[in-house]
């Protein structure tokens, strides 16, 4: 029979289930040697729309079915639309994409005519918007009536504003637009002012409207307000009934000086050659209840937002700040892991409880770091008989990181950047801010607390929310080996799959030379999205099977939820009616608070492009080295030292340059000169644009 056929009869079979190449290879008793026959005949039955093949590699017959995705707009005008089990996006030609805007859920239809190898669609329906106001400027036209130019770079349209319809808005105006019209090809969007922001140049406004512009809520509803405000500020003898009592523990905090919401403590003792480690996180649980005002407004937030010079809380400070924050020498309700470690890293006993705790002292990351690595006498005279304790968790973080290093998972020590404001909110300095010692040992943990955690509910069969990293798609792990290549560096890569090892080794290789961050840069972007499920799918970054978060519920609402969980499980609360209500509302909980977590970082990226564009404003003539962080047919993208990124435009170049895409270069073939990424190079300032919160580079 024609192996087409067969493969055809075999994926029409009832019984049959998507399966990955290598499981067809065994089931169809494929040798080795005729393996990329096998591959060759599968990704001919997926052009011709015959098979399928999900984002996890499985295959199955190709049904017609309605396509729907998020669809996400570039600055160039193209897009592309995210279908979830699809294991790579469609590309959506400039003029393709109906009236669709960034962000909205869209019905695509896929194009005949391919882009290489690129699937091409269009948009042939919005199935539903995800904005429904925009910020902006407002522009004053000649005729009275006004546009409004969108912040985001992505919504390539300007807003029609009729003058009854302008709140009174003058030119320069930030303003907060409701759409009433998302226009047609050919006609603009047309919408109504609904709250003018301030001017341009008003402190503040620049920040204010990218939190409008993401939809982040800074107030709290009255309801919520007026729920707090019954909470009690100190703990009573009922809060302590059925609880551990561990007030006596020597515990504290390590936080950052300018943390107020401080929501896990940690404790240590020596028992033999074991560690007796405790992580002991806010109860927030205990004051903010299922399906009160309170609890509403946390998941519909999801998660804080850390801008520049504000945190947005998913919770109202009086309780984030307050009861509900660690502070020194005060009664705190908590849930405890309290772990028995031996010398090896391995967790050989745990227990997950309720308890009462007092920290006894409010440490910060400097200083803890000061002791661990200086010795800093000054500090440890301060910190007294703390020291032994530190130097302990020193010991054992050390070990523990050892054994993820060994197992193979992943640390991006990344540049992130540190964004100096003044009394006016405007940007003055911009650095590299770099992870320490004391930042390391609070990492290691807070990741040993959550997997344990995660491990101890998946075998109770619960329902759960784990926090999983699936396995990047093999296509981009092979256009990244291909590209490291050209410094020397090699992966693995065994059939369609990697072990996180492999990239492990390679940031080890890269260490310390001048290509590492923009190695880890890609090999990062190249690498799934972490998100929220119901599914323990394991943690590839990682390199566990079981991960979930437990250790911040201030700030993150599965957090909260699991505490929930854990605490209905310890008190045999979790029958029939309730498992079967977390298996309801579990999987939506997971994607709305996986999308509140990328808005997030969205709003907070914008903010630190808007501000260090604003740092660079006086900086225009200055000449700096740097790194290229990107090649497009558009430019050069040249990252400094400080990580402000801007962009060496291809028109300012000397030259005729082509970007060849398989060998990552931006070339001159007539002069055979060429730009790789990673390669060193001088820059001088040539023009900051705020609108576009941008930097445009020249060569010298």
């Amino acid at each position: 029979m024609d192996r087409k056929k067969m493969i055809l009869k075999l994926m029409a079979e009832p019984k049959y289930v998507a399966m990955k190449e290598k499981e067809l290879a065994v089931l169809l008793q494929v040798k080795k040697e005729d393996r990329g026959e096998l591959r060759a005949i599968l990704d001919e039955l997926t052009e011709e729309k015959k098979i399928s093949i999900s984002k996890r590699g499985k295959y199955s017959l190709y049904r017609e079915e309605k396509v729907i995705g998020v669809y996400r707009q570039t600055m160039q005008g193209f897009g592309f639309v995210e279908v979830e089990e699809e294991r790579e996006d469609f590309f959506i030609p400039q003029g393709m994409a109906l009236n669709a805007m960034h962000g909205d859920r869209v019905e695509i239809k896929e194009l005949r005519k391919s882009h290489g190898r690129r699937r091409e669609a269009e948009v042939i329906n919005v199935v539903e918007r995800a904005l429904n106001t925009i910020v902006g400027t407002y522009e004053r036209s000649r005729n009275h009536y006004g546009f409004v130019v969108p912040d985001n770079a992505r919504l390539d349209q300007d807003i029609f504003i009729p003058v009854e319809r302008s709140k009174g808005a003058m030119d320069g105006h930030k303003v907060l637009v409701e759409i009433l019209d998302y226009g047609s090809p050919g006609k603009s969007p047309e919408g109504k002012v609904i709250e003018i922001l301030g001017h341009i140049t008003d402190p503040g406004v620049d920040i204010l409207s990218v939190i409008k512009g993401y939809n982040i809520e800074v107030e709290f509803p009255e309801k919520v307000l007026n729920q707090v405000e019954k909470t009690a500020d100190e703990i009573s003898e009922r809060d302590l009934k059925g609880r551990e009592d561990l007030r006596e523990l020597k515990l504290f905090t390590i936080d950052g000086e300018d943390s107020k919401d401080l929501d896990d403590a940690v404790s240590i003792l020596r028992e033999g050659e074991n560690y007796l480690l405790g992580v002991h996180i806010a109860d927030v649980s205990a004051y903010v209840k299922e399906g009160s005002a309170l609890d509403k407004e946390a998941l519909k937030r999801g998660t804080s937002v850390y801008l520049v010079d504000r945190v947005v809380p998913m919770l109202p400070r009086r309780l984030s700040n307050g009861i509900c924050s660690l502070n020194e020498n005060e009664d705190r309700l908590a849930l405890s892991c309290l772990m028995t470690i031996d010398k090896k890293g391995n967790v050989i006993d745990h227990r997950i409880v309720e308890t009462v705790i007092r920290s006894k002292k409010r440490m910060t990351y400097t200083a803890v770091n000061a002791i661990l690595e200086d010795e800093d006498k000054a500090i440890m005279e301060e910190y007294g008989d703390f020291c032994d304790d530190l130097k302990l968790m020193g010991e054992l973080a050390a070990i523990l990181r050892a054994k993820r290093k060994k197992r193979g998972s992943i640390d991006f020590d990344l540049d992130e950047a540190k964004i100096i404001l003044d009394e006016k909110g405007h940007a003055i300095d911009v650095k590299a801010y770099e992870r320490n010692t004391a930042t390391r040992l609070i990492e290691e943990f807070m990741l040993i607390a959550n997997e344990t955690v995660a491990e101890h509910f998946y075998w109770l069969k619960t329902p759960f929310v784990y926090r999983i990293h699936e396995d990047p798609e093999s296509e981009k792990m092979r256009k990244l080996a291909s590209f490291i290549g050209n410094f020397g560096y090699g992966i693995r890569i065994k059939g369609d799959e990697i072990h996180p090892k492999e990239l492990q080794k390679l940031l080890v290789k890269c260490e310390g030379k001048p290509e590492e961050n923009l190695i880890s840069r890609l090999t990062l972007r190249a690498m799934q999205r972490a998100k929220y499920s119901t599914e323990c799918l394991g943690h590839f970054g990682l390199s566990c099977d079981f991960y979930c978060h437990f250790t911040s519920p201030i700030r993150r609402y599965p957090d909260l939820l699991i505490h929930r969980i854990i605490k209905e499980s310890l008190h045999q609360k979790l029958n029939e009616k309730r498992l079967g209500h977390y298996e309801k509302i579990l999987p939506d909980i997971c994607k709305s608070t996986s999308r509140s977590e990328r808005t997030a970082d969205e709003a907070e990226r914008e903010v630190d492009k808007l501000k260090k564009a604003e740092y660079m404003q006086d900086k225009i003539g200055e000449v700096y080295e740097g790194v290229i962080s990107g090649l497009t047919n558009w430019g050069i993208y040249v990252e400094l030292d400080n990580t402000v990124e801007g962009l060496v435009h291809i028109s300012k170049l000397e030259g005729h340059y082509t970007y060849n895409e398989d060998s990552y270069e931006l070339i001159d073939f007539e002069k055979g000169k060429k730009y790789t990424l990673g390669q060193k190079v001088k820059i001088r300032v040539n023009s900051v644009d705020m609108t576009l919160r941008s930097v445009d580079f020249l060569m010298e």
